[in-house]
């Protein structure tokens, strides 16, 4: 065995080295034909606000344009001569700047935002969208006017639940805010807050998001080919960049809500040079429990804020520093009863360095942390628990622009997480007597090198590798365990000593080919592992779930998926299709036995089992980008199974989160210059579960039997959400709305849970009881804009 793996890990050195040079092989041609070149280099801003606009299109009448990248920066290469520099980016007027060029040149551009172009001048002035003509694949990328046009919950504008209106993504059901990916389980989506990870993105149990829609700036879910430089999870990436603020002017804005407010401040620190945003929202449903007469409800607090703050500072041209901060938290309880508070803490350090027209770097210090507290008080057993999962990640990435058809992106990271499965003390007379659960802690390093290229007219090339390697250390100890449960051994290891390691090679490519400017095809293959994993015994996340490292009974989960496209934009680029098949291998599936204890568990590992799983689908998509009316409908077709030895006689079984129908329709029209509606139409498959296939009494004591894990299904969720705003008059330096929105309109009683139980006077008769969250919710919501 020692021999066998000592062998697949030298492949995959092996396959380590040779890809670096084969890369540089491939890039070569771009290399020599750059020797002779020059650059026209620089970062491209909105004018009014000073931030960096990420995707604007530069190019010359004679050359191949080339995009900003995530940081609002370009490198385009030309031969010395004088051009028109053409500059667009959607919404903006296109900018034609006349320049001769002898030398490498820096040039800064500012587009000026045209709120007054037609649907037929924006589709007139606008290329082909990015989703035909690039060669990624399975990525949506949000603009933050559609989340704020979307009717949700209570009328609180919210990223994940409108995510979840895009094809291949599927809630995890009412009240939470956890999602499902491509067959995926929820842990399996790597959610990160300006390159810092956010471990449980829920306010109040899952009824709002931890992302205040104020803060931030830009959305993009990568479900399939993902870049090279995202690692760390098997099924997809919500990446969220925050609002770095205006760094011209000053600004208020801002709302009032039926439970909830919030208020952003933004402005220069130094004009032109630096600018600040800070961005805080609270609820106050605590504030009318006190109200009441009933004491077990006026000592109880409901509430969770969260505080979002950005700043940055340009040194020089070359020179600018990131500083972002997240603080959110959740506290629910009953005085002398119980309580629970939880909440998440970001920081991003972020340093971009110019070095030359063609390199770039980002240099990043990141810290997360998620933890939580659960108190439960008795006069005999006062119990409390803290967990907590932490992160310290030094990141570097670096973007060479080879020519304006070749860009070689790399890079490294290695992180330290502490992981606190649970610190659990009681009183002096407590009559529990709690193991000790020892904290965790590990190393995981990455490189990533990626190379995107266009070796054709016609065809774009993404292809490039991860490397992971994970070391789980001391100090501690540390059982394993059988494949039945049973403890084979006890070791203990010092501080800072390795336990185990784990090296994961993931290869990732993708292409696209085009028949013409408004019609392509793509394929893509990922390869990705995942190390931290989520333990949860519950249809739902829930904010006491339990995190695990990967360690010698818990290998890395790993994930192949491959896919295939078909994209097609028309009239204008005003409509865009696309359809998408994919299948996706898991191997080293966790779940749990049956009637497993995971919370406050010593040997939770021993709870455990381990399986593969699969999942494919199709996913259709049509949008229309433009005009009065506009928005999309989604369909998923899709198959998600699981297979376990030690469940369901080692047969395949359908996985929670299989569901064959999945259907959204979003719609949004603009009935005059101050009123405009939408409305959003949810319908899909039930839940996958497991309901009893028999009972028998036992001196007057029910007990149920269960037949195959999930036969069963939840009936069919459906939603309708309506929405109206009122925009107030315009002023000078003043704006506002209003926001009327209804929650499931049509008083949809969706299944949140079914129990079993005795028929009430006929004991032999069983009776299934639904549990159902929502009704019809109205509210309205007053929204304000100061500058």
């Amino acid at each position: 065995m020692l021999v066998s793996r000592l062998k697949n890990n030298f492949f995959k050195l092996r396959g380590l080295v040779y890809l670096p040079g084969l890369v540089l092989l491939l890039c070569l041609p771009g290399l020599l034909r750059a020797q002779s070149k020059l650059t026209i280099s620089g970062i491209v801003k909105d004018s009014t606000t000073g931030e960096a606009l990420i995707g604007a299109t530069i190019k010359t009448g004679q050359n191949g344009g080339v995009i900003t990248n995530s940081y609002g920066f370009y490198s385009l290469t030309v031969s010395p001569n004088t051009y028109t520099v053409l500059v667009s980016y959607i919404g903006y007027k296109t900018k034609p700047i006349p320049v001769n060029i002898d030398k490498n040149t820096r040039l800064d551009i500012e587009l000026t935002a045209d709120n007054a172009l037609s649907e037929i001048n924006v589709t007139a002035k606008t290329k082909a969208a990015d989703n035909v003509l690039s060669a990624q694949m399975g990525v949506n990328k949000l603009s933050m006017t559609d989340i704020a046009n979307i009717p949700v919950l209570l009328g609180e504008k919210d990223i994940i639940k409108t995510i979840e209106l895009l094809p291949g993504v599927k809630s995890t059901g009412d009240a939470n805010t956890g999602f499902y990916v491509r067959g995926g389980n929820a842990d399996e989506n790597l959610i990160l807050l300006d390159g810092a990870t956010v471990y449980n993105a829920s306010h109040l149990f899952g009824f709002f998001s931890t992302f205040n829609s104020d803060a931030i700036r830009e959305v993009s879910l990568y479900k399939g080919g993902m870049f090279a430089g995202y690692g760390g999870r098997l099924s997809s990436v919500l990446d969220i960049k925050m609002d770095e603020g205006n760094n011209k002017q000053y600004g208020v804005e801002g709302g009032i809500g039926l439970i909830s407010s919030r208020i952003k401040i933004e402005g220069p620190i130094v004009k032109n040079k630096s600018s600040f945003m800070i961005s805080a929202r609270r609820t106050y449903a605590d504030v009318f429990l006190k109200l009441s007469s009933d004491t077990s409800i006026n000592t109880s607090s409901l509430y969770f804020y969260d505080v979002n703050a950005k700043f940055n500072y340009q040194l020089d041209d070359k020179n600018t520093l990131y500083l972002s901060a997240y603080l959110g938290k959740d506290d629910v309880g009953v005085k002398n009863t119980f309580a629970t508070d939880w909440g998440n803490t970001t920081a991003t350090l972020r340093w971009n360095h110019v070095f030359s027209g063609k390199l770039f770097s980002n240099t990043s210090f990141i810290y997360s942390k998620y933890n939580y507290n659960i108190a439960n008080y008795d006069a005999d057993n006062d119990i409390k628990v803290y967990s907590k999962i932490e992160d310290f990640n030094l990141k570097q990435d670096f973007d060479y622009f080879i020519a304006n058809n070749n860009t070689l992106r790399f890079g490294f990271a290695v992180t330290h997480h502490t992981v606190v499965p649970g610190d659990i003390s009681t009183s002096e007379i407590s009559s529990f007597n709690p193991k000790v659960i020892e904290t965790r802690y590990a190393y995981e390093w990455a490189a990533y090198l990626s190379n995107s290229w266009q070796p054709a007219n016609k065809l774009n090339m993404v292809y490039g590798a991860r490397l992971n390697v994970f070391n789980l250390i001391g100090p501690g100890n540390f059982n394993t365990y059988n494949a039945d449960g049973y403890l084979l051994s006890t070791q203990n290891y010092s501080a800072g000593q390795g336990v185990v390691s784990y090296i994961n090679l993931e290869p990732r490519f993708l292409a696209s080919y085009t028949f013409n400017s408004n019609t392509s095809v793509k394929v893509s293959y990922n390869h990705n592992s995942q190390n931290i994993h989520l333990l949860s015994n519950s249809t739902s996340a829930l904010p006491t779930d339990l995190y695990v490292m990967s360690s010698n009974n818990v290998k890395p989960g790993i994930a192949d998926q491959v896919s295939l496209g078909y994209y097609r934009n028309f009239n204008h680029n005003g409509y865009e299709f696309s359809a998408e098949v994919y299948y996706k291998w898991l191997k080293n599936e966790i779940d749990y036995r049956d009637n497993a204890q995971l919370l406050a568990n010593s040997n939770v590992e021993q709870e455990l089992v381990y399986g593969t799983g699969r999942a494919y689908g199709l996913e259709l998509f049509l949008k229309k980008k433009y005009g009065r009316y506009n928005g999309w409908l989604g369909y998923t077709l899709s198959k998600t199974e699981r297979r376990f030895d030690a469940i369901n006689n080692g047969n395949y079984f359908p996985a929670r989160q299989d569901r064959t129908h999945d259907v959204s329709l979003v719609n949004m029209y603009g009935l005059s210059k101050r009123w405009s509606v939408s409305a959003v139409f949810t319908y899909g498959t039930g839940n996958a579960v497991t309901y009893p296939a028999g009972k028998y009494r036992l001196n007057g004591i029910t007990t149920y039997y269960y037949g195959a894990r999930n036969a069963s299904r939840l009936p069919v969720n459906s939603r309708l959400d309506l929405g109206a705003t009122l925009q107030g008059k315009q002023h000078k330096s003043y704006h506002s709305s209003v926001t009327f929105s209804v929650y499931n309109a049509y008083n949809r009683k969706n299944p949140y849970s079914v129990i079993f139980r005795d028929s009430a006077g006929s004991p032999p008769h069983t009776e299934a009881v639904e549990t159902s969250l929502f009704g019809i919710i109205p509210s309205v919501t007053w929204n304000f804009n100061f500058k």
